[in-house]
């Protein structure tokens, strides 16, 4: 007999809270009840704690959390929201782990089921995490669908999901859900035939008269002329406040994930902030099979922010997201006052990201000219605190060059990881596929991009916009196929970006190094391939060029390269049955950086 006939055959034993000689511990609640599992599972949590290498076991079956019995508490999350969007920080979490150690957390296929708006699970300065085998999903989406049935210029009748749960106040189609009703509105339109999302609007549907035909079926009546949605797409439509994220990691070291399927969250995603080595195996974020839903993420699937060691995603799945499905980065901080020759005062930047410690003592630090992106001096940092949640000062090891200036930025090279991406997929997305800015060594490998709408990769940096570190020194981007990707970013729509922020070129000094493209398939519609700046010991080679027809026409004739400031460049030996030969541009460089059996112009 396995485990799983014994948990059916004999259920009573899992209604207790028991711990069995294995140190398994069970939920004190069956599943199916529908009713609020939240303070029984915190129980189970809690009785977890002084027992490490324990269990802890869900049968299988549904389990609904609600917020008004979940932890409430403070936190500051990267890339979430400013003063003004959320004063106020508390969380909303379902299943809550501060301090664990040697823990797993078993779900046999459980389906963890959240109300309102909440963070589903969330790990504090715990240590060696398992958490496998469990689905995770909203009876009420903070994300709202429907189906267009019929367009034309003056009118629109939608099918709504039976999960977006709307009123027609006034003429006027509302929507609401769990103690919320949708204030902003951001649109994306999904043709899920063509696999293609692209941005849309709410406003001509919030401006138009609504009528309600039939249950579920709208008709909305107005000037729809340049709503460019036809029978058959889907809308989606929800709010752009990041109050919460679907899952959250702080100060965490060596936690795995094996076996989840996140088929709705709220907010950013599953975010870990200043965690160290992470381990993602089989990770799906997409919504579940037969629900008739587009979305399953009301922004990133994964957001890395200050993280170091060892990032693994391997097995994974993204199909549904309102944003990007992979993030990776630190954050540079600016300096606002230099107190003394050791002493330095940083501000957070972005509007949305602030609040946390981004330096600790005994971190190593690089001095970075912002406009330049020019690392200048290194120091270990011998003092930090937090004085406000916008600023932190720094006392350092030694003093700081005279080249110092207000408003360069502070990264910390302490907190960087190495990056393993393997055999995934990343379709279903308006935005980028892969954002990885990090100076330790980077393998994207084996993965399938799938009609992303803009770049499939993207390398960013930058001390102006969002304020995401760092350069990239070694990065193998080997094995992937690309198809159909870009189509909202032309005639910028490059396959893979690498790309920057740099404002002021320094001759010699090269932002990024050791990107090496290689043995990929890029399936074009359009003549853009790679685009890159400030980029050194670049490799593009032996990959292969193939044309797809029919699927969008091709934009205006331009280079399928773009290269820009860039020193000691390969592109060659690819193989092509492009119906254009593919060429070159360079820009404010020396034809004598490129070796390449292209033309170049």
């Amino acid at each position: 007999m396995n485990r799983f006939s014994a948990l059916i055959i004999v259920p009573a034993l899992l209604l207790s809270l028991t711990v069995a000689s294995q140190q398994r511990i069970s939920v004190n609640m069956p599943p199916n009840t529908f009713k609020d599992a939240t303070v029984k599972v915190q129980e189970a949590i809690a009785a977890c704690r002084n027992i490490p290498g324990a269990v802890l076991e869900f049968q299988p079956g549904r389990y609904d959390f609600y917020p008004d019995s979940a932890v409430k508490k403070t936190y500051f999350i990267s890339n979430t929201s400013d003063e003004e969007e959320v004063p106020d920080k508390i969380k909303t979490i379902g299943l809550f782990f501060e301090n664990f150690k040697g823990l797993t957390i078993e779900g046999h296929g459980a389906s963890l089921v959240f109300h309102g708006k909440m963070i589903t699970w969330l790990f504090d300065h715990c240590e060696d995490i398992r958490l496998r085998n469990i689905s995770v999903n909203a009876e009420r989406p903070s994300m709202s669908e429907m189906t267009l049935r019929t367009v034309t210029p003056q009118q629109v009748t939608a099918v709504i999901h039976r999960d977006s749960r709307f009123a027609i106040l006034d003429e006027r189609l509302e929507w609401y859900g769990e103690k919320w009703k949708l204030q902003q509105f951001h649109a994306v339109l999904a043709d899920t035939a063509k696999g293609m999302y692209t941005y849309s609007s709410w406003s001509p549907f919030y401006k138009s008269k609504a009528v309600l035909l039939a249950p579920g079926v709208v008709q909305f009546t107005g000037d729809f002329s340049s709503f460019k949605g036809v029978p058959g797409n889907i809308l989606t439509v929800r709010d752009g406040i990041r109050d919460q994220v679907g899952a959250f990691m702080q100060h965490c070291r060596n936690i795995q994930l094996e076996n989840i399927n996140m088929h709705y969250m709220h907010g950013l995603g599953i975010v870990a902030q200043f965690c160290e080595n992470l381990h993602y195996s089989g990770v799906r974020i997409m919504p579940a099979s037969h629900s008739g839903r587009a979305m399953a993420s009301f922004a990133d699937g994964m957001h890395f922010s200050g993280c170091k060691g060892d990032i693994t995603i391997t097995g994974a799945h993204f199909k549904g997201l309102h944003d990007d499905p992979v993030n990776v980065h630190g954050t540079h901080l600016q300096i606002a006052e230099k107190i003394s020759s050791r002493v330095l005062k940083l501000r957070f930047m972005h509007h949305q990201t602030y609040g946390f410690a981004a330096f600790f003592a005994g971190d190593s630090i690089m001095l970075v000219h912002s406009a330049a992106l020019q690392g200048y001096g290194m120091a270990k940092v011998a003092d930090a605190k937090m004085l406000s949640p916008r600023e932190m000062e720094v006392t350092l090891d030694k003093d700081v060059p005279a080249a110092t200036r207000i408003g360069d930025c502070l990264e910390n090279i302490t907190w960087t990881p190495s990056v393993t991406i393997r055999n995934s997929i990343f379709e279903g997305v308006n935005t980028r596929g892969l954002l990885v800015t990090t100076r330790k060594k980077v393998v994207i490998a084996d993965n399938t991009f799938y009609r992303t709408g803009m770049h499939a990769i993207l390398i960013a940096d930058d001390a102006s916009s969002w304020y995401e570190s760092g350069p990239v020194q070694d990065v193998s981007i080997t094995g992937n196929t690309f198809e159909g990707v870009g189509y909202n970013q032309s005639p910028d729509n490059y396959v893979i970006a690498i790309a920057p922020e740099n404002h002021e070129l320094v001759p010699g000094y090269m932002v990024h190094r050791n990107i090496r493209i290689t043995d990929n398939t890029f399936k074009l519609y359009d003549y853009p391939v790679l685009t890159a700046r400030s980029t050194g010991h670049l490799i593009f080679r032996n990959n292969r060029f193939t044309w797809m027809k029919d699927y969008l026409p091709a934009g205006a004739e331009r280079a399928a390269f773009k290269l820009t400031a860039c020193e000691k460049v390969t592109i060659s030996d690819n193989e092509s049955s492009l119906p254009f030969k593919p060429e070159v541009q360079l820009e404010q460089m020396s034809r004598k950086e490129l070796r390449t059996d292209l033309t170049v112009k």
